[in-house]
């Protein structure tokens, strides 16, 4: 449960801000961060949005005031011990943070993180953080409603809904409730217009996305006895011959869980440094747990994690016969 008298008090009572959300940021992380900028305008406050990545282009649209600046150390790093508060959007560990993490950790100012992940670091003085949420959005607009801050406007609604709409899946994953409808409906009722952002985030895609999604769907192969289990590999090669980036595998990982009968999606993405895997599930298979055994985490049917050291096609073999053990278990 979500203390969120206590988080009001805190927004009003402090005046100056920085936020900031985890590496390669998704609709639910900049659209978090956007609403509450405006309510904090709102206010009155000092705000700072500073990220460790650049904002993808297909969610530079939610940025209405351009306030979102990608973190450098020579610029930034006084912030962190100038202002008020520093808070977390939609992460739940440090190092999700990347290049901000020792800033951050080190920081005496007060720290607060907004989430609605499993698995929580202790990193933070308080945590706001409830996984029964749809989305960190979907806890932003619970604070404007349970607590009246300021009145939910147009710029905020629409930052809610980009937020919500994409962690749910468009409105078709599990945490799609009846009361996530009526919060939709209540952000269309302020001007938001659903195939508008749809259209922003998903159908605006460079010509470089879609052919690195074609080679990545030509990987795709089942594992298991049971063949339950679809796979795709992402190389640096890929990358370097479409010109696409790491933000444009957002989503791709659900090809492989659209093929029939397969339970178990899973995505290997070869990064400069290392590499990450992302895991999608359907049902009762609780994915955020086979993450944690390699130093991942997430939610129950969407989880990932990122390994910098090691290489990925030595990695592929364990979790894929891991992921068919677990699968066993659940099935």
């Amino acid at each position: 449960m979500i203390d969120f008298d206590l988080l009001k008090n805190i927004l009003v009572k402090n005046n100056s801000f920085l936020i900031t959300t985890h590496v390669n940021p998704d609709a639910d992380a900049i659209g978090s961060e956007i609403a509450l900028y405006f309510i904090l305008k709102e206010l009155g406050k000092e705000i700072y949005i500073i990220n460790h990545s650049v904002t993808p282009y297909n969610l530079t649209f939610l940025d209405f005031d351009k306030k979102i600046e990608k973190y450098d150390e020579s610029r930034h790093d006084a912030i962190f011990n100038n202002v008020d508060v520093l808070v977390g959007i939609d992460f739940n560990r440090s190092d999700r943070i990347v290049s901000m993490r020792q800033k951050f950790n080190d920081s005496l100012k007060l720290k607060i993180a907004i989430d609605h992940h499993l698995d929580l670091e202790d990193f933070v003085n308080y945590f706001f953080l409830d996984n029964s949420y749809s989305a960190t959005g979907h806890i932003i607009y619970d604070l404007i409603k349970k607590t009246n801050i300021v009145n939910l406007n147009y710029p905020i609604a629409y930052n809610i809904y980009a937020a919500i709409m994409t962690d749910t899946g468009s409105f078709r994953f599990e945490k799609t409730t009846p009361e996530v409808h009526l919060i939709a409906a209540d952000l269309l009722k302020l001007g938001v217009v659903p195939g508008e952002v749809f259209d922003k985030v998903y159908d605006q895609s460079l010509f470089s996305k879609i052919k690195l999604l074609g080679l990545a769907l030509n990987t795709i192969q089942l594992h298991g006895e049971k063949q339950e289990i679809g796979y795709m590999i992402l190389t640096q090669k890929m990358f370097e011959t479409t010109g696409a980036i790491e933000s444009d595998t957002d989503g791709f990982v659900n090809f492989s869980l659209s093929v029939k009968d397969v339970r178990m999606g899973i995505l290997f993405l070869e990064l400069k440094q290392g590499f990450k895997v992302s895991f999608r599930s359907k049902g009762n298979i609780p994915v955020n747990k086979l993450a944690a055994e390699f130093g991942g985490g997430g939610h129950f049917n969407a989880a990932g994690l990122r390994i910098t050291a090691g290489k990925m096609a030595e990695f592929i073999p364990k979790i894929l016969n891991r992921a068919e053990e677990f699968l066993a278990v659940y099935i």
